[in-house]
């Protein structure tokens, strides 16, 4: 199962490292949000290098929808209740030249970069869409109230914003990869003080921006408490009439539309990993209620990292790293996020100011409901007694019968039926034979 960004596309190949090497800034992490990273800093003329333990773009970015769009669900009023109208304008700006910079980018690049209008949609209450259009006006969006009925169903309403955009995400990150000085197949074994041991020898380093999804380091930030991950699931549907424009359910388990090159791609099934959710089977049963005669042609599934406060986590590692710096929490918008994360990054790890850099601080309040949950579910993992465990830190796994993969319901960590790594935070297969 791949997506539909993987047929038919040649993959740069860039060498494995040979021995050693010194950089200013070692980037852990070849997806998107580390090739962003170092696109932007080595334009700025910093000395960088990017090591990827596999391929560039072979984890969670090749399974993106990529839809570049400011509209993240209905988060607007949300950031205006928790942080007040200024940090909710300066996240939206940050949204906003995001996708400025890609519009810019793939005029050279051949990605079939797209204008769509996007669309955030909810079932069965009209106020929530109200509230967050007022919100969006109230930041200077001309967000505007629609019906969506281009969708096969009827909703209560939807947001509407017009004028974003979408892409194929290989082609572009393979164009903009270009050039970048990455080194493949050099996975991270150990860091020590501006050191990294790799697979293939060693990287002294002055400042370390990890760009590995789900961050690796335990023992700063706690990243393994104030994120969790989330599953969500794509078929390609060939003689679906042609949906114009971005769509997504407000609900976290709800249905996403975009169609590309006569193809409609539909997503939703979506479950904390290691839960149940609906999988490709509910997008099945959509697709035959619906799409009466449509033919799967590709499916596949991803998983994003979310955050206490729906604000991703960008910048310093922790208040006690200087040199450290990180870049995770998209929230299911990893296209802006990623783009935001680079612009951030490259002037921090500059000694330049962002003034974009206290919203995304990691360092921000963890003060929110969803660490409690956090916190339970990590607990029931760590005290649930099944023979398979997690060795990233020890929790229960749970088997996924729709992907026969073994999942880690506290963190994300996902392995093979044989116990091969598929998704971190955990950085080694699981060598229990209980699996």
């Amino acid at each position: 199962m791949s997506s539909i960004w993987e047929k038919e596309l040649q993959h740069p190949r860039f060498e494995p490292l040979k021995g050693t090497k010194h950089t200013d800034v070692l980037i852990v992490g070849g997806g998107i949000a580390g090739i962003l990273c170092a696109y932007k800093l080595k334009n700025a003329g910093v000395d960088c290098a990017v090591a990827e333990a596999k391929e560039i773009c072979s984890g969670i970015t090749k399974n993106t929808t990529a839809k570049i769009t400011l509209g993240h669900g209905l988060l607007y009023h949300k950031l205006i209740k928790r942080f007040g109208e200024e940090k909710a304008r300066l996240y939206l700006h940050a949204q906003i030249r995001a996708g400025e910079e890609y519009e810019r980018l793939c005029k050279d690049i051949d990605c079939d970069y797209e204008r769509k209008d996007s669309y955030v949609y909810s079932l069965s209450d009209r106020e929530k869409i109200e509230k967050e259009i007022t919100a969006l006006n109230k930041l200077g969006v001309k967000a505007k109230f629609s019906m969506a009925k281009e969708l096969p169903f009827p909703v209560a309403g939807a947001v509407r914003v017009r004028e974003q955009a979408q892409v194929h995400p290989l082609k572009f990150l393979y164009g903009i990869s270009k050039g970048l000085p990455i080194y493949e197949s050099t996975k991270v074994l150990e860091l020590k003080p501006h050191r990294a041991v790799t697979s293939r020898g060693e990287i002294s380093f002055k400042k370390l921006i990890v760009a590995t999804h789900f961050p690796f380091i335990n023992k700063h930030g706690g990243y393994f408490i104030k994120l969790y991950q989330h599953r969500s699931y794509v078929i390609a549907l060939e003689g679906a009439p042609d949906i114009d424009g971005m769509y997504v359910d407000e609900a976290d388990t709800g249905l996403s539309f975009r169609s590309y090159k006569g193809l409609l791609l539909l997503g939703g099934g979506g479950h904390r990993t290691g839960k149940q959710g609906g999988c490709w089977q509910e997008l099945e049963r959509v697709a035959k209620t619906h799409f009466k005669g449509a033919k799967i042609v590709a499916k596949w599934a991803t998983q994003d990292c979310m955050t206490l406060d729906g604000v991703p986590y960008i910048g310093p590692y922790s208040k006690s790293t200087t040199d450290l710096f990180v870049a995770t929490g998209f929230n299911k918008w990893g296209m802006t996020g990623a783009m935001t994360a680079a612009e951030v990054l490259c002037a921090l790890v500059r000694g330049e100011s962002s003034p974009y850099a206290e919203v995304f601080s990691p360092s921000r309040s963890i003060l929110r409901p969803q660490l409690a949950l956090n916190a339970f579910e990590s607990t029931l993992g760590l005290l649930t007694p099944t023979a398979p465990r997690c060795p990233h830190l020890g929790c229960a796994l749970k088997y996924n019968r729709a992907e026969h993969s073994w999942d880690c319901p506290c963190h994300g960590s996902r392995f093979t039926e044989k116990g091969e790594l598929i998704d971190n935070p955990a950085t080694d297969d699981k060598k229990n034979r209980g699996l």
